[in-house]
Protein backbone atom coordinates (compact mmCIF):
# COMPACT_ATOMS: atom_id res chain seq x y z
CA UNK A 1 0.00 0.00 0.00
CA UNK A 2 1.50 3.25 -1.08
CA UNK A 3 1.65 5.78 1.99
CA UNK A 4 -0.31 8.97 1.45
CA UNK A 5 2.67 11.93 0.44
CA UNK A 6 1.09 14.39 2.95
CA UNK A 7 1.44 11.27 5.72
CA UNK A 8 4.77 10.49 4.02
CA UNK A 9 6.19 14.25 4.25
CA UNK A 10 4.89 14.91 8.01
CA UNK A 11 7.00 11.56 9.16
CA UNK A 12 10.15 12.54 7.09
CA UNK A 13 9.79 15.82 8.79
CA UNK A 14 10.26 14.15 11.91
CA UNK A 15 12.73 11.25 11.22
CA UNK A 16 15.78 13.51 11.39
CA UNK A 17 14.71 15.15 14.93
CA UNK A 18 13.85 11.77 16.31
CA UNK A 19 16.99 10.69 15.35
CA UNK A 20 19.19 13.72 16.86
CA UNK A 21 17.45 13.16 20.08
CA UNK A 22 18.45 9.36 20.25
CA UNK A 23 21.49 10.07 22.53
CA UNK A 24 19.93 12.12 24.94
CA UNK A 25 17.09 9.44 26.41
CA UNK A 26 14.01 10.97 28.00
CA UNK A 27 10.76 10.59 26.36
CA UNK A 28 9.56 13.08 23.69
CA UNK A 29 6.73 15.95 24.59
CA UNK A 30 4.54 16.72 21.74
CA UNK A 31 2.65 19.95 22.36
CA UNK A 32 -1.36 19.27 20.20
CA UNK A 33 -3.71 21.68 20.37
CA UNK A 34 -6.19 19.55 18.96
CA UNK A 35 -5.87 21.34 15.07
CA UNK A 36 -4.74 19.83 12.33
CA UNK A 37 -0.97 20.97 12.37
CA UNK A 38 -0.15 19.36 16.08
CA UNK A 39 -2.18 15.96 15.68
CA UNK A 40 -0.58 15.53 12.38
CA UNK A 41 2.86 16.49 14.23
CA UNK A 42 1.65 13.86 16.97
CA UNK A 43 0.52 10.99 15.05
CA UNK A 44 4.16 11.25 12.98
CA UNK A 45 5.97 11.56 16.97
CA UNK A 46 4.50 8.45 17.97
CA UNK A 47 5.69 6.55 14.49
CA UNK A 48 8.37 7.46 14.32
CA UNK A 49 9.46 7.35 17.82
CA UNK A 50 9.61 3.59 18.84
CA UNK A 51 12.62 3.58 21.16
CA UNK A 52 11.08 6.27 23.63
CA UNK A 53 7.46 7.45 25.41
CA UNK A 54 5.87 10.19 23.46
CA UNK A 55 3.66 11.75 25.42
CA UNK A 56 1.02 14.22 24.31
CA UNK A 57 0.48 17.45 26.48
CA UNK A 58 -2.15 20.02 25.69
CA UNK A 59 -2.45 23.47 27.28
CA UNK A 60 -6.02 25.27 28.97
CA UNK A 61 -5.56 28.62 28.49
CA UNK A 62 -9.02 29.15 30.22
CA UNK A 63 -9.80 31.65 27.88
CA UNK A 64 -12.69 30.07 26.35
CA UNK A 65 -16.16 29.13 28.32
CA UNK A 66 -15.64 25.32 27.13
CA UNK A 67 -11.95 25.35 27.29
CA UNK A 68 -11.30 22.56 29.75
CA UNK A 69 -14.22 20.23 28.10
CA UNK A 70 -11.99 21.07 24.95
CA UNK A 71 -8.56 19.83 26.74
CA UNK A 72 -10.70 16.80 28.01
CA UNK A 73 -11.35 15.84 24.17
CA UNK A 74 -7.84 16.58 22.98
CA UNK A 75 -6.85 14.01 26.20
CA UNK A 76 -9.03 11.44 24.59
CA UNK A 77 -7.85 11.83 21.36
CA UNK A 78 -4.22 11.83 22.18
CA UNK A 79 -5.02 8.14 23.54
CA UNK A 80 -6.59 6.88 20.45
CA UNK A 81 -3.34 8.30 18.07
CA UNK A 82 -1.49 6.03 20.58
CA UNK A 83 0.75 8.51 22.79
CA UNK A 84 2.06 6.73 26.07
CA UNK A 85 0.63 9.74 27.90
CA UNK A 86 -1.47 12.27 27.52
CA UNK A 87 -1.67 15.60 29.63
CA UNK A 88 -4.11 18.33 30.04
CA UNK A 89 -2.81 21.51 32.33
CA UNK A 90 -4.64 25.12 32.86
CA UNK A 91 -2.87 27.95 32.93
CA UNK A 92 -3.14 31.08 33.90
CA UNK A 93 -2.44 33.78 31.37
CA UNK A 94 -1.98 37.26 33.12
CA UNK A 95 -1.46 40.52 30.87
CA UNK A 96 1.08 42.78 31.57
CA UNK A 97 0.82 45.58 28.96
CA UNK A 98 1.99 42.78 26.01
CA UNK A 99 -1.50 41.71 25.06
CA UNK A 100 -3.13 38.29 25.02
CA UNK A 101 -1.42 36.96 22.43
CA UNK A 102 1.72 37.38 23.60
CA UNK A 103 0.64 36.79 27.62
CA UNK A 104 -0.94 33.35 26.33
CA UNK A 105 2.44 32.32 24.85
CA UNK A 106 4.91 33.18 27.42
CA UNK A 107 2.33 31.27 29.75
CA UNK A 108 2.34 28.23 27.61
CA UNK A 109 6.07 27.81 26.73
CA UNK A 110 6.35 28.73 30.52
CA UNK A 111 4.27 25.72 31.59
CA UNK A 112 5.81 23.20 29.06
CA UNK A 113 9.27 23.81 30.17
CA UNK A 114 8.03 22.79 33.25
CA UNK A 115 6.60 19.70 32.43
CA UNK A 116 9.56 18.91 30.40
CA UNK A 117 11.54 19.67 33.18
CA UNK A 118 9.53 17.03 35.50
CA UNK A 119 9.23 14.45 32.47
CA UNK A 120 13.30 14.63 32.03
CA UNK A 121 12.04 14.98 28.13
CA UNK A 122 14.81 14.89 25.32
CA UNK A 123 12.39 17.75 23.45
CA UNK A 124 8.71 19.71 23.23
CA UNK A 125 7.96 19.38 19.77
CA UNK A 126 5.58 21.98 18.46
CA UNK A 127 3.55 21.78 15.39
CA UNK A 128 4.18 25.32 13.85
CA UNK A 129 4.34 25.26 10.08
CA UNK A 130 5.66 27.40 6.90
CA UNK A 131 2.47 29.49 6.86
CA UNK A 132 2.93 30.03 10.67
CA UNK A 133 6.21 31.34 10.09
CA UNK A 134 5.15 33.24 7.13
CA UNK A 135 2.68 35.06 9.38
CA UNK A 136 4.92 35.81 11.96
CA UNK A 137 7.50 37.32 9.60
CA UNK A 138 4.95 39.47 8.27
CA UNK A 139 4.25 40.90 11.73
CA UNK A 140 7.46 41.59 12.13
CA UNK A 141 7.50 43.87 9.07
CA UNK A 142 4.55 45.24 10.07
CA UNK A 143 5.85 46.39 13.27
CA UNK A 144 8.97 47.95 12.28
CA UNK A 145 10.76 45.60 15.16
CA UNK A 146 13.48 44.94 13.42
CA UNK A 147 16.05 41.84 12.08
CA UNK A 148 15.37 39.91 15.15
CA UNK A 149 11.47 40.14 14.43
CA UNK A 150 11.60 39.55 10.71
CA UNK A 151 14.02 36.46 10.91
CA UNK A 152 10.43 34.47 12.67
CA UNK A 153 10.18 31.26 14.62
CA UNK A 154 13.70 29.23 15.18
CA UNK A 155 13.38 25.76 14.33
CA UNK A 156 14.94 25.37 17.64
CA UNK A 157 15.48 26.91 20.68
CA UNK A 158 15.72 25.52 24.55
CA UNK A 159 14.20 22.05 24.31
CA UNK A 160 11.89 22.96 21.71
CA UNK A 161 11.55 21.91 18.65
CA UNK A 162 10.15 23.18 15.10
CA UNK A 163 9.93 20.27 12.79
CA UNK A 164 6.82 21.22 10.77
CA UNK A 165 8.61 24.74 9.62
CA UNK A 166 9.23 23.22 6.35
CA UNK A 167 5.85 22.00 5.43
CA UNK A 168 2.28 24.12 5.04
CA UNK A 169 -0.63 24.25 6.67
CA UNK A 170 -2.67 22.53 4.00
CA UNK A 171 0.17 18.90 4.01
CA UNK A 172 -0.97 18.65 7.60
CA UNK A 173 -4.55 18.90 6.95
CA UNK A 174 -4.06 16.54 3.83
CA UNK A 175 -1.82 14.22 6.76
CA UNK A 176 -5.09 14.44 8.72
CA UNK A 177 -7.63 13.54 6.39
CA UNK A 178 -5.56 10.95 4.99
CA UNK A 179 -5.01 9.04 8.58
CA UNK A 180 -8.91 9.64 9.29
CA UNK A 181 -7.75 12.24 11.95
CA UNK A 182 -10.70 14.93 12.70
CA UNK A 183 -9.17 18.28 14.27
CA UNK A 184 -10.58 21.51 15.91
CA UNK A 185 -10.81 24.77 14.44
CA UNK A 186 -9.40 27.30 17.16
CA UNK A 187 -12.45 30.07 17.25
CA UNK A 188 -9.33 32.68 17.93
CA UNK A 189 -7.86 31.69 14.91
CA UNK A 190 -11.09 33.32 13.02
CA UNK A 191 -11.63 36.21 15.39
CA UNK A 192 -10.78 39.54 13.80
CA UNK A 193 -9.41 41.30 16.87
CA UNK A 194 -6.57 39.19 17.14
CA UNK A 195 -3.57 40.52 14.76
CA UNK A 196 -2.82 36.96 13.47
CA UNK A 197 -6.21 36.25 12.79
CA UNK A 198 -6.38 39.13 10.61
CA UNK A 199 -3.36 38.38 8.85
CA UNK A 200 -4.22 34.79 8.23
CA UNK A 201 -7.39 35.29 7.16
CA UNK A 202 -7.14 38.91 4.98
CA UNK A 203 -4.03 39.73 4.48
CA UNK A 204 -1.98 36.93 2.99
CA UNK A 205 -4.58 36.01 1.09
CA UNK A 206 -5.30 39.40 -0.77
CA UNK A 207 -1.20 39.51 -0.82
CA UNK A 208 -1.48 35.79 -2.51
CA UNK A 209 -4.34 36.84 -5.03
CA UNK A 210 -2.26 40.46 -5.89
CA UNK A 211 0.98 39.15 -5.99
CA UNK A 212 0.43 36.07 -7.18
CA UNK A 213 1.19 32.56 -5.22
CA UNK A 214 4.16 31.96 -3.65
CA UNK A 215 4.32 35.11 -1.24
CA UNK A 216 4.22 32.68 2.49
CA UNK A 217 7.01 31.18 1.08
CA UNK A 218 8.91 33.84 0.01
CA UNK A 219 8.08 35.36 3.24
CA UNK A 220 8.87 32.03 5.39
CA UNK A 221 12.40 32.13 3.27
CA UNK A 222 13.27 35.38 4.11
CA UNK A 223 12.58 34.83 7.87
CA UNK A 224 15.26 31.77 7.16
CA UNK A 225 17.55 34.16 5.46
CA UNK A 226 17.41 37.40 7.96
CA UNK A 227 17.49 34.23 11.19
CA UNK A 228 21.18 33.50 9.49
CA UNK A 229 21.73 36.87 9.69
CA UNK A 230 21.06 37.66 13.42
CA UNK A 231 22.87 34.38 14.30
CA UNK A 232 26.17 35.60 13.06
CA UNK A 233 25.62 39.26 14.67
CA UNK A 234 24.84 37.96 17.61
CA UNK A 235 28.01 36.15 17.79
CA UNK A 236 29.81 38.98 16.90
CA UNK A 237 28.62 40.67 19.74
CA UNK A 238 28.80 38.22 22.44
CA UNK A 239 32.60 37.95 21.23
CA UNK A 240 32.76 41.90 21.57
CA UNK A 241 30.87 41.96 24.91
CA UNK A 242 33.82 40.60 27.08
CA UNK A 243 36.24 42.95 25.57
CA UNK A 244 34.11 46.55 26.45
CA UNK A 245 33.44 45.91 30.35
CA UNK A 246 35.33 47.88 32.63
CA UNK A 247 35.28 47.94 36.32
CA UNK A 248 32.25 49.96 36.71
CA UNK A 249 30.10 49.13 34.00
CA UNK A 250 30.24 48.88 29.80
CA UNK A 251 33.11 52.01 29.14
CA UNK A 252 30.74 53.64 26.30
CA UNK A 253 33.53 55.45 24.87
CA UNK A 254 34.76 52.19 23.70
CA UNK A 255 30.95 51.19 22.83
CA UNK A 256 30.91 54.29 20.65
CA UNK A 257 33.38 52.10 18.27
CA UNK A 258 31.21 49.29 17.42
CA UNK A 259 29.34 49.49 14.56
CA UNK A 260 25.70 50.08 15.20
CA UNK A 261 24.41 46.82 14.44
CA UNK A 262 26.72 45.16 16.74
CA UNK A 263 26.54 47.83 19.51
CA UNK A 264 22.60 47.39 19.60
CA UNK A 265 23.15 43.59 20.32
CA UNK A 266 25.89 44.17 22.69
CA UNK A 267 23.30 46.35 24.98
CA UNK A 268 20.80 43.62 24.53
CA UNK A 269 22.66 40.97 26.08
CA UNK A 270 24.08 43.13 28.62
CA UNK A 271 20.24 43.88 29.67
CA UNK A 272 19.28 39.96 29.33
CA UNK A 273 22.67 39.14 31.49
CA UNK A 274 21.18 41.57 34.10
CA UNK A 275 17.71 39.90 34.31
CA UNK A 276 15.56 41.58 31.35
CA UNK A 277 13.29 39.34 30.52
CA UNK A 278 13.35 38.30 26.83
CA UNK A 279 9.89 38.62 26.46
CA UNK A 280 9.59 42.06 27.58
CA UNK A 281 13.00 43.73 26.17
CA UNK A 282 11.48 45.54 22.71
CA UNK A 283 13.36 47.59 20.57
CA UNK A 284 12.32 51.07 22.39
CA UNK A 285 14.37 49.95 25.14
CA UNK A 286 17.46 49.18 23.30
CA UNK A 287 17.01 52.47 21.36
CA UNK A 288 16.85 54.10 24.74
CA UNK A 289 20.08 52.86 26.03
CA UNK A 290 21.62 53.44 22.03
CA UNK A 291 21.03 57.14 23.22
CA UNK A 292 22.24 57.59 26.71
CA UNK A 293 25.94 55.75 24.83
CA UNK A 294 26.03 58.88 23.01
CA UNK A 295 24.80 60.99 25.76
CA UNK A 296 27.19 63.60 27.21
CA UNK A 297 25.03 65.90 28.99
CA UNK A 298 22.79 65.47 31.86
CA UNK A 299 23.85 62.65 33.92
CA UNK A 300 23.60 60.93 35.50
CA UNK A 301 21.05 59.11 33.77
CA UNK A 302 18.12 56.42 34.43
CA UNK A 303 16.30 54.08 31.95
CA UNK A 304 13.61 51.95 34.02
CA UNK A 305 13.91 48.41 32.20
CA UNK A 306 11.80 45.31 32.08
CA UNK A 307 12.20 42.76 35.16
CA UNK A 308 12.98 45.52 37.40
CA UNK A 309 16.49 46.66 35.98
CA UNK A 310 17.67 49.99 35.47
CA UNK A 311 20.63 50.86 33.34
CA UNK A 312 22.32 54.28 34.73
CA UNK A 313 24.76 56.31 32.58
CA UNK A 314 27.05 57.94 34.96
CA UNK A 315 30.82 59.50 33.97
CA UNK A 316 32.33 57.70 31.01
CA UNK A 317 30.50 54.08 32.10
CA UNK A 318 27.04 52.52 31.49
CA UNK A 319 25.89 49.85 34.18
CA UNK A 320 22.68 47.67 35.31
CA UNK A 321 21.73 47.40 38.29
CA UNK A 322 18.79 45.60 40.04
CA UNK A 323 15.91 47.91 41.22
CA UNK A 324 14.77 50.82 40.51
CA UNK A 325 16.26 54.05 41.12
CA UNK A 326 15.16 57.50 40.62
Amino acid sequence: MTLDPAVAAVRGAIRPHARSLDDKGGPLLVACSGGADSLALLSAAIFEVADRPVIGVTVDHGLQDDSAAHAARVVEQMESLGAGESVAVRIRVEERGNGPEAAAREARYAVLSELAARFAASAVLLGHTRDDQAETVLMGLARGSGGRSIAGMRPAFEVFRRPLLGLTRAETEAACVAQGIGWWVDPHNLDPRFLRARIRNEVMPMLERELGPGVSAALARTGQQVALDVAALDAVAEQAMGGYIAPDGFAVERLRELPPAVRSRVLRLSALAAGCPPGELFAVHIDALEAQVSNRAHLPKSIQLPGHITAIRSGKSLRFVRGRRD
